[in-house]
């Protein structure tokens, strides 16, 4: 018999995750601040809860999908949050992207109430949430990874077990230091050969069929080439978790200059109102900074 499963936080990333569960057959027990997605997914067969407590009263599992590490304490460990509902047994998992000490910390106290947490960050964007293609890495005990792998393919293709808790986190560190460093690489290269006369299709069609191919251009070309920049994954988040490399990064005593440098320059984009953009508006930054004039930076929206 399949759980029914608790799912709090139906943002961008987040409602396309809890759609694919319930199209998979699942009962989903839903719950966020907005209520929009929350009528959505009640419109698909899904069940409202008033707060992330009652999410854990009336579900097996609960997932949580939030911006940051403080929304995540709040909601697992704070005030009515699921810690104060959940019964013994019952399995929890952070997919959010949040700091590894605060994630090994929550398992911990997850832990001395009987409850197993797995923290399972999630790389994709929007467009591998809606097709159920993300990437999942996951830490926590191998057994429980094992019984909630069937709920992991309902929303992703590679799903890779990492090792004891928070080894997801650091793991989602380390991806989002390549994306971000990637992100910065293409917006110099498009801007540099578009200010040299270059058509950019035909730059992102060359690079994209040699060792310069990436994610980044198959996924974020369009934005490029129309100049648009509607969120699939925000400025502002991506530089929260660069924030959280950096942070790790001098946990463990390793340099990371290049993540350092990328970082500031989604702080700029932050400090000039672009936050909210996607976070391939990096390139916007540099074709300021090389004085190409393009149309407003729009969001698409």
């Amino acid at each position: 018999m399949q759980p029914t499963i608790g799912f709090i936080g139906l943002g961008i990333m987040g409602k396309p995750m809890a759609r694919n569960l319930v199209k998979a057959g699942y009962s989903l027990v839903v719950h966020d601040r907005v209520l929009g997605p929350v009528e959505e997914l009640l419109g698909l067969g899904a069940t409202r809860a008033a707060s992330a407590r009652e999410v854990a009263q009336k579900s097996d599992l609960v997932i949580t999908m939030l911006p940051d590490s403080p929304d995540v304490d709040l909601v697992v460990a704070g005030k009515d949050g699921v810690l104060e509902g959940i019964r013994a047994g019952t399995t929890l998992i952070d997919m959010s992207t949040i700091s590894p000490v605060v994630a090994r910390a929550l398992a911990a106290k997850a832990a001395a109430q009987g409850i197993e947490m797995l923290d399972a960050p999630v790389s994709g964007g929007d467009k591998g949430a809606i097709s159920g293609t993300l990437s999942i890495m996951v830490g926590g005990k191998r057994e429980i990874f094992d019984q909630c792998l069937p709920i992991f393919q309902v929303m992703g293709k590679n799903i890779v077990y990492m090792g004891e808790a928070g080894a997801g986190q650091v793991t989602k560190a380390c991806n989002q230091i390549v994306v971000g460093v990637t992100l910065q690489g293409v917006a110099e290269a498009l801007t540099l050969g578009a200010k040299a006369g270059v058509d950019p299709a035909k730059i992102i069609q060359a690079l994209s069929g040699g060792l310069a191919r990436c994610g980044v251009l198959e996924l974020r070309g369009p934005n490029y080439l129309s100049h648009t920049f509607q969120p699939g994954f925000r400025v502002r988040l991506h530089h929260k978790d660069l924030s959280i490399a950096m942070q790790t990064g001098a946990a463990y005593g390793v340099p990371l200059p290049a993540t350092s440098l990328v970082r500031e320059f989604m702080n700029a984009l932050i400090t000039m109102d672009r936050g909210d953009l996607d976070h391939s508006a990096l390139i916007t930054l540099i074709e300021d900074m090389a004085g190409i004039q393009v149309r407003a930076h729009e969001t698409g929206e």
